[in-house]
């Protein structure tokens, strides 16, 4: 049965505790024909209930942390890892810092909050906004290690300064926590807090701002009162009293603000500057928005900034989103009137303030400790797609409600509705994109006779993701990687895009988003789109016809290596099975982060080095391998290789994969054709470098075989001009049949 794009569209912006219950529910039950897309600026979504834990040691930070690709990704839910600027409520479209803006049935808002005046000082390298969490101990580790260089001889300044500014909840957990993880460390620190109001823990039991302040006293915590910091610089601080107090490290952490975000939504607000929302969590002007958490203000029953409210509006707004949908009343939320509160103190224990019970002692911490390992527990159960419900991305409409089967032949193409209304909308977008295919449409583009093209290639591959818009980017650069591989310059493109069935309002969604990710790939190096044909097909599948020029310079071929030249490759391997491992849930945030960097990174610049330094054999990686391509110059040479296994680089995450024996479903094809690769040891045929050389590589990098005279400076230029480059093996004489001989 073939696949339907679904026919309405629910966008989650941000990872907030609310949204990330509209993605585990999805994940049990999805919403017939619909799509659901989680959108965050980090691949991986900080609790905040356990991030002062981490920082004294108590968890480890993945502990803390939820994978957005392993958590979503498997189960169909398009994962967009950017950040939101703009959302335009009329037209439905949410806009992004670095691609085109996406369409929207029904949006949820939950970017949660920042510290206030948290850009008032962001120039100072000891200025640390405790939000975004995400990066939050990483930049304080960034900071510890510059106070270490800077002072080499005795480490960190004996007496290091620790400001803590705000007295709220988290203000006073991070302190504790921070001068816990400095001590355990051996670093000798003053911590002091800092708040604006006359004691700290503001909305608090009298008993827990005693038990809190008296802790503080014991552990020789300094506490500031009544003071606001007026001036932050590297080294010190200047309070309204004009005191000026050292200060290494200033960890912000004050009361909660609108991100820009939230101001440049152009919605109703909160007196305090928040999405203003009603008790449906449905925005006040009544649009097909909703904002939940830290991001709403709910203008009939307000209450303070706390992730607690944010996870008890998770079930409503799932009820909601499918409420608003299906044309239903929407149901009304009720906030808690209060709730417990549990602040670690970094050694071991907690205070409890809870309906006028004040506590303090370890078994408060093994209550935090079991509540937050059991939240935790809900979200880091990474599936793969065979163990989950059936893909909510795809239309779940019953087989007899739809039309009946679609022609194929011409009769399969798509309408010309959906290709007219893609490039009008890029036209409008981007009207300074002068391509024939959005212009000047015609039966047959013309070339330009000025810039003959002397070569042509074509190349295509079905989505390897849910996203049309890298999925344009990558098969972009794919196809012009053949052009640069043999030195030339690509100039023209034709597209050849099959999308999945649909409605024709989805379909042209999905074509733009092919077209302006490969357009923006296209625009940077010169490349015209003259025109392409879509199709439909049961699934995504792009590529394109490209067609180049030499410049009246010789073309780089397999064919010119030469005995003692040095083999190099300017990308690492394994995308092969980190894309295999991404629907099994097996493929970490982190690892699909440096995939992308990887498979987006233009081998054009390498192409130019490669002229310059004047290279003898280019080839690039992809489909076939590294073994298959490099046996592809063997023969074309007429020689041998040998290949240190051990110089081989490897994608972070490619060798724990590889070692688990998960390999792309090419994998077995590759190791087939490559019958001419000897090891010297049969051992190295069960390593995960050996594996390696025969995953399928989209995107991949050059081959390059240079002279040894040449091959410093042919590192030197690339690394001059932006390219990773690896020495990984030697050419030399065949004494028969060419064959890549492998050692350790």
């Amino acid at each position: 049965m073939d696949e339907r794009l679904a026919s309405r569209d629910i966008v989650l912006i941000g990872a907030g505790h609310t949204n990330m219950h509209i993605v585990r529910m999805w994940k049990m039950a999805p919403i017939p024909d619909a799509r659901l897309t989680l959108i965050s600026p980090f691949s991986r979504a900080t609790y905040s209930g356990m991030l002062p834990g981490t920082l004294a040691g108590l968890y480890e930070p993945d502990e803390m942390a939820i994978d957005l690709y392993r958590f979503a990704t498997p189960v169909g839910i398009r994962v967009i890892i950017d950040e939101v600027t703009g959302l335009d409520p009329d037209r439905r479209r949410v806009f992004f810092k670095s691609r085109p803006p996406i369409r929207f049935d029904v949006a949820s808002v939950g970017v949660g909050s920042v510290p206030a005046g948290a850009d008032n000082w962001a120039t100072s390298a000891a200025f640390l906004p405790i939000k975004p969490m995400a990066t939050f101990r990483d930049r304080l580790n960034a900071r510890l290690a510059q106070l270490k260089e800077s002072n080499p001889q005795s480490g960190i300044q004996e007496s290091l300064q620790v400001a803590v500014v705000g007295g709220g909840a988290a203000g006073v957990e991070v302190t504790l926590c921070l001068e816990a993880r400095l001590r355990t460390q051996g670093l000798a620190a003053q911590v002091t807090l800092i708040d604006s109001g006359d004691r700290v823990l503001r909305g608090y039991l009298p008993g827990t701002i005693q038990k809190v302040t008296e802790h503080f006293g014991h552990r020789a915590i300094a506490i500031k009162s009544s003071v606001r910091v007026e001036d932050v610089k590297d080294g010190s601080l200047t309070l309204s009293d004009g005191t000026l107090i050292d200060a290494d490290i200033v960890v912000w952490a004050t009361g909660a603000t609108p991100p820009a975000l939230i101001e440049n939504i152009p919605l109703t607000k909160g007196d305090d500057g928040f999405l203003a929302v009603r008790n449906t969590l449905q925005t006040t002007d009544d649009k097909p928005v909703f904002a939940v958490g830290d991001s709403a203000t709910l203008v009939d029953s307000p209450v303070r900034k706390s992730g607690v409210y944010a996870v008890r509006e998770g079930p409503f707004l799932w009820d909601n989103l499918q409420r608003f949908l299906n044309g239903q009343p929407l149901k009304p939320y009720t906030p808690q009137s209060g709730f417990l509160s549990l602040l670690a103190d970094g050694e071991g224990g907690s205070f409890l303030d809870y309906k006028g019970v004040s506590a303090h002692g370890r078994w408060a911490w093994r209550l935090k400790d079991h509540i937050d390992r059991k939240f935790m527990r809900m979200y880091q159960q990474y599936e793969s797609m065979d163990d989950m419900p059936a893909p909510a991305a795809r239309s779940t409409v019953d087989p007899a409600s739809r039309p009946v089967m679609r022609c194929r032949g011409c009769g399969g193409k798509a309408g010309a509705g959906v290709l007219r209304a893609a490039l009008e909308r890029i036209g409008e977008e981007h009207p300074e994109r002068q391509h024939n295919a959005v212009k000047h449409p015609e039966d047959a583009a013309m070339l330009d006779p000025k810039s003959p093209a002397e070569m042509i290639t074509i190349d295509f591959f079905q989505g390897f993701m849910d996203d049309p818009w890298l999925v344009g980017r990558v098969a972009a650069l794919n196809s012009l990687s053949d052009i640069w591989a043999t030195g030339g310059q690509p100039t023209q493109a034709l597209a050849m895009v099959q999308l999945q069935e649909g409605e024709p309002r989805q379909q042209t969604e999905l074509l733009y988003q092919v077209l302006s990710g490969c357009l923006f790939e296209f625009d940077k190096c010169g490349v015209e789109l003259l025109g392409g044909h879509t199709t439909e097909a049961s699934e995504l599948t792009v590529g394109f016809t490209v067609m180049g020029t030499l410049d009246g310079k010789p073309a780089l071929l397999k064919s010119d290596a030469k005995p003692g030249d040095v083999l190099i490759i300017t990308k690492a391997l394994g995308t092969g099975t980190l894309l295999a491992g991404i629907p099994q849930a097996r493929t970490r945030g982190e690892w699909v982060d440096s995939l992308l960097t990887s498979m987006l990174k233009s081998n054009e610049a390498a192409s130019i080095v490669a002229r310059q330094v004047e290279t003898n054999a280019v080839t690039d990686v992809t489909g076939f391998g590294l073994a298959g391509h490099l046996l592809e110059i063997l023969d074309a040479s007429n020689l041998d290789a040998e290949l240190r296994l051990q110089d081989l680089p490897l994608l972070p995450g490619a060798k724990q994969l590889l070692e688990d024996g998960l390999e792309s479903t090419l994998a077995p094809a590759n190791r087939e054709t490559a019958i001419r690769t000897k090891c010297s040891d049969a051992r190295l045929e069960g390593s995960p470098e050996y594996a390696a050389l025969f995953d399928p590589q989209t995107s991949g990098g050059l081959l390059l075989s240079v002279t040894p005279e040449k091959e410093q400076q042919l590192h030197d230029q690339l690394k001059q001009a932006g390219v990773d480059a690896w020495t990984i093996g030697r050419f030399s004489e065949t004494t028969s049949t060419p064959t890549l001989h492998l050692t350790e």
